[in-house]
């Protein structure tokens, strides 16, 4: 699998040629991806045809190659599938290369290449539209799948001064903390003993807890004063972990929304070499959503 630099692969298209992009996932029906990208595409006067395809680990080979026949150009990629569209890219860019996830695909010849735009998203979304820092901060991730893994690279880049993984399967943690390589900054801890380490200033949550209704059951004493806490998911998934940051005192507790209107923004300007504005989709979007998700 070849690596290359970030941004060299782009799919334009005229006002008068749609191409055929989708989003691939399980479950994907209640995906903001196609509605968030048609805007976009409105917005650049890009021809698009954007559709969300539902597709298991197991259909996921199948599934892309009939996209490809039909004549796809790109595609998003969620949960469960990023670590195995790393797997089926014959090249991926150096962010998807050290994350091991891709979350966005581009056609170039006869195969896809890979890119991983949800670090780049989280940390738009913080320093930018809710303008806090990232950098210096004793951060705690939860999880250690596709997601987890790209913004934890995404995190270090930006400066936290420490980053701790957990995991309810610790056998992944400690994978992700290896395939890291930084014993300086980077540790892990048994989740029932997350109690005993508190005091982060950020605190991710990547896990799928929230799609899965399940509680985390998280210590009070994992916050620092004025703590942030970020939710990767967003709408219901998310309400879980917010309203235990809320009830425990957290300074801001902020669902993913954001990062997911941001990566979107990046995969866009990959596939079509314009970057699209997004407060706009943004805003309409917080208005669709059911519910206080932020503050």
């Amino acid at each position: 699998m070849q690596t290359i630099e970030e941004g060299t692969a782009q799919v334009t298209h005229t006002q008068g040629d749609p191409g055929l992009y989708a989003v691939f996932g399980q479950p994907v029906a209640h995906s903001l991806s196609p509605r968030i990208h048609a805007a976009f595409a409105r917005q650049r006067s890009i021809a698009l045809d954007y559709q969300p395809i539902e597709a298991s680990a197991e259909e996921f080979v199948g599934a892309l190659a009939a996209f490809a026949a039909r004549g796809g150009c790109g595609a998003n990629v969620t949960l469960p599938l990023k670590q195995h569209a790393a797997r089926l890219c014959l090249s991926v860019s150096e962010r998807a290369r050290r994350a091991d996830s891709v979350n966005t695909l581009v056609r170039r010849g006869e195969g896809w290449h890979g890119e991983s735009t949800d670090g780049a998203g989280l940390i738009r979304d913080i320093t930018g539209r809710h303008r806090l820092y990232v950098r210096g901060r004793r951060t705690l991730l939860l999880g250690a799948g596709g997601a987890a893994r790209a913004v934890a690279f995404a995190l270090l880049d930006a400066g936290v001064s420490e980053l701790t993984i957990s995991n309810r399967t610790p056998e992944h943690a400690d994978s992700l903390a290896d395939a890291i390589g930084d014993p300086e900054r980077v540790n892990t801890r048994y989740w029932n003993d997350l109690g005993n380490w508190g005091g982060f200033d950020l605190v991710i949550n990547a896990t799928s807890a929230g799609h899965d209704n399940i509680s985390l059951a998280l210590p009070s004493s994992l916050l620092a004063s004025r703590a942030i806490c970020y939710d990767l998911s967003y709408g219901s998934a998310s309400f879980g972990f917010l309203a235990w940051a809320r009830s425990v005192g957290a300074g801001h507790a902020i669902d993913g929304l954001g990062m997911l209107v941001e990566q979107a923004a990046e995969a866009f300007e990959i596939w079509h070499g314009k970057r699209p504005a997004t407060d706009s989709i943004y805003a309409e979007l917080r208005a669709y959503l059911p519910g206080d998700a932020e503050d």
